[in-house]
Formats: C-alpha cells, sequence, structure tokens
C-alpha cells in the first residue's frame, strides 16, 4: 500500500518559483535558455541529453497535465527536442498521458502529461545508534513501504545482514516490474558512528567493527543494489524540505532531536552537504551550557542527555512522556527543555551567522507536545539573547519526527537521477 507523504506528491512542490510578494511565477525562460546554451558547450552530447530530460521532468513534476507545447515555452527547449525527450522519457516508462484536450481553432489537441509515479522506485535505509529503519518510495515521492527494527546499539556484525533481509521485504510490496525499477539504496548514518561519545559508550568491540567497515561496500554486498552514502541529519533535512508547504522556503535549517543531534542545511534550494556529506554537522557545535561551561549541543539536545537527567532523578524516560507524569519526571523534563532550548538558541544564531536562513525546522523522536514545547522556548531564548545584528529566523515544529532520514536517503536517490541538473549528478545513470 502507498502512504502519502505530508505534502503528497512531494517533488512536485520542489520546482516552483516564488517571487517577492510571494506568489508562484514560472521558472525564468531567459535563464533556462542561458543554462542550455552553456551546456551545450561545456558537455558532450550524452551529457546535454539528460539535462534536457531532466528539465523536461522538472516541468512535468512541477506541473501535472502539462503539455508539449506548455514545456517548450517553461524550458525554452525547441519544440522537436521537446518531443524527442518525451518520447524517451516514455520509451523509459517515466510517462503517462491522459486523454487529448480539444481546444478551439487550428491546431492539435494538446494531450496532458505526467509522471508516472511507478516509473522509477528507491530504497533508503537510516542506521541509526538505536534502530535500524528501510523505507521504499516511488518517483512522486511516496512512502511505500517502512520497516524499523531496533537494538542497543548497532551491531557492525549483525546491522547489514538485518538490511539484506529487511530490504526484499519492503521490495515484496511491489510487482515484479516495478522490482526492476528500484534504482539503488540510500544509506543514511551519523557522523562518528561506532565511537565512544561520552553519553553513549561504545558496546565491546564495536569501536575496531565499524573502523574497518567500508559501509557502501557492506550495504552494497547485503542488497545487490548500488548505493550512496549520506550524513543521516543532510537526509532527514531533504526529507522534511520536500515535505513543506509550497511555497518551499529557499533557505532553512534543520535541527533532528534523536539518540544525539543530527542537522542539515537547505541554501538557495539545494542541499549543503559538501564534498563530504557531512556538512552542517550542528551537532558538533560548541555552545555554553547552562553551568557556562562550553559543551558539544549534543551533549545536551539529545535524547541521551534527557536520559541521563532523568535517571539522575531517579526517575524514567517513560514516566516523564506518561499522560501523568510523576513530579520528579516533569520537573527533570522541564529543567532539559530549558537548558535544551539554550543551547539550540546559541545553535541557531551562529549557524544563521554563517548561512543566512529565514526558517528553523526542529523535530526528533519525542512526542508532539514536547516538541511544541521546545520551539517555543527556543524561539524565546532567541529573542531573550537579542545579540543578532539581523532579524533572527522563525522557528517551527516539522512534519515527519523521527520518520525522515531513510526517507530522504531515498528521495535523494530519485532526485539525483531524475531530476538534478547538477553537474555532478549528471553521470549517475
Amino acid at each position: 500500500m502507498t502512504h502519502s507523504l505530508g505534502a503528497g506528491a512531494a517533488f512536485q512542490a520542489l520546482f516552483l518559483t516564488v517571487d517577492r510578494s510571494g506568489a508562484i511565477v514560472d521558472e525564468n525562460i531567459e535563464r533556462a535558455r542561458g543554462y542550455f546554451a552553456v551546456a551545450a558547450r561545456g558537455m558532450q552530447p550524452a551529457g546535454v541529453r539528460q539535462s534536457n530530460m531532466r528539465a523536461v521532468s522538472r516541468v512535468v513534476a512541477r506541473a501535472p497535465g502539462v503539455s508539449n507545447a506548455d514545456i517548450a515555452r517553461l524550458t525554452g527547449l525547441a519544440p522537436q527536442t521537446v518531443s524527442a525527450v518525451l518520447a524517451a522519457l516514455d520509451e523509459g516508462g517515466l510517462l503517462t498521458r491522459g486523454v487529448a484536450r480539444r481546444r478551439g481553432g487550428r491546431g492539435q489537441p494538446a494531450t496532458p502529461i505526467y509522471l508516472n509515479a511507478e516509473g522509477a522506485f528507491a530504497l533508503g535505509a537510516e542506521i541509526g545508534w538505536e534502530r535500524l529503519e528501510v523505507v521504499l518510495v516511488d518517483m512522486a515521492g511516496r512512502v511505500v513501504e517502512r520497516l524499523i527494527r531496533s537494538y542497543d546499539y548497532p551491531d557492525a556484525s549483525r546491522v547489514f545482514s538485518d538490511l539484506g533481509n529487511l530490504a526484499p521485504v519492503a521490495l515484496s510490496s511491489l510487482a515484479a516490474s516495478g522490482r526492476g525499477r528500484v534504482i539503488g539504496l540510500g544509506v543514511a548514518l551519523p557522523s562518528g558512528l561506532g565511537q565512544p561519545k561520552a553519553l553513549l559508550p561504545a558496546a565491546e568491540g564495536q569501536v575496531e567493527g565499524w573502523a574497518n567497515l567500508d559501509v557502501g561496500a557492506e550495504a552494497a554486498r547485503a542488497t545487490g543494489l548500488p548505493v550512496q552514502l549520506l550524513n543521516d541529519g543532510n537526509a532527514a533535512c531533504w526529507a522534511e524540505f520536500l515535505s513543506r508547504p509550497s511555497p518551499l522556503p529557499s533557505n532553512f535549517a534543520f535541527l533532528r532531536i534523536d539518540t544525539f543531534l543530527s542537522a542539515g542545511l537547505v541554501a538557495g534550494g539545494r542541499l549543503w552537504d559538501g564534498a563530504g556529506a557531512s556538512s552542517a554537522d550542528l551537532g558538533a557545535m560548541l555552545v555554553t551550557n547552562e553551568h557556562g561551561v562550553p559543551d558539544l549541543v549534543e551533549e545536551i539536545a539529545s535524547l541521551q542527555a534527557l536520559k541521563a537527567r532523568l535517571r539522575a532523578a531517579g526517575t524514567t524516560l517513560a514516566e516523564a512522556l506518561a499522560d501523568e507524569p510523576t513530579e520528579i519526571a516533569s520537573r527533570a523534563l522541564d529543567d532539559w527543555i530549558e537548558v535544551t532550548a539554550f543551547a539550540l538558541a546559541q545553535t541557531v544564531l551562529n549557524a544563521a551567522t554563517l548561512a543566512e536562513f529565514e526558517l528553523v525546522v526542529l523535530d526528533g523522536a519525542l512526542p508532539h507536545h514536547v516538541l511544541e514545547r521546545l520551539v517555543t522556548a527556543t524561539a524565546d531564548r532567541v529573542a531573550r539573547i537579542g545579540a543578532h545584528r539581523f532579524a533572527p529566523p522563525q522557528i517551527s515544529l516539522g512534519n515527519l519526527g523521527r520518520a525522515g532520514a531513510a526517507q530522504g536517503a531515498a528521495m535523494l536517490q530519485i532526485y539525483r537521477r531524475y531530476f538534478s541538473r547538477e553537474l555532478a549528478d549528471l553521470d549517475v545513470e
């Protein structure tokens, strides 16, 4: 069964352009024409063909039911080039066509063109500190299947056999023809997986086990699929980006409170992943804790930090999150929200100084009502610090909770294969 991602056909919203008044407008045609002119001078014919196909796919995703003539107008491509591209996309099973619409006057009736959501699929996996999640998405960004396996610590000797077991189960929801359209696996994992942390010591033998592992090769061996590795914060950030209602923010930061804090940045509508795919590791930012001592954000704003505070108070996370928490648990949770909001406010203001953005999205593995309190407390702390030289970004609650990393890892495979016109992504076919 196919499950919708918050915003429905997620990739459709990605290609909307917004003017200063907030109105949705067409992409700049002259800019598109200039792009293709440069591409023609700097690419081999196969690269130009890929770029053209992705430009057309973007328009069809943005405006379902668009016609050949509309595509030519929006991309700046010649009508005969559009026809050739559409034929290639048709041959690849990536399009569907509706009933031709009769128009007044002369000429052929316009046939509406749509992306085929079942034209391609991708798997995503998050190898986290406490669980393995596997997700299957279709070309429209919708979640087809989601499977989760929990553990106390990611065992390097077992996690890939678990991945190899879960991947076929996820794919079993597809018909045989659909399984042949799975393009690959994106694997999201946190920085320093297997390394000892102050709040989560590595299990015996795991430091050595993870240090000697080629994660990409092991995941490929376990699943038989081509693999791309991603930072978990970047992957979750991308999924959250596509889940936002249109028009999408062109610049925003994402913070996810899980076992530790993961993060991502979108700048100019592009994921800021850096050369090593681990940029925007805001959890490693130094801030001042409640005692005035420098500390890592993830040592304060994380589930591990909350659990440690609750243990010190003689209570548990279950008691703190109960419908009627004990007074001790409630007080410990209140204290954690206060110190976490202070740490996150510093993180937000420091990050916004480096990379200006108008929105910060906060999400994580806590119940909705706790996250709402944390959003409010963080926004209040940002306002109270008041030492910034710019309008502070808005802080809002995310849409996906804990689920984003595996989902985003899968969605990035689809985007980079069929929609991205970045030069680095034009050779992935």
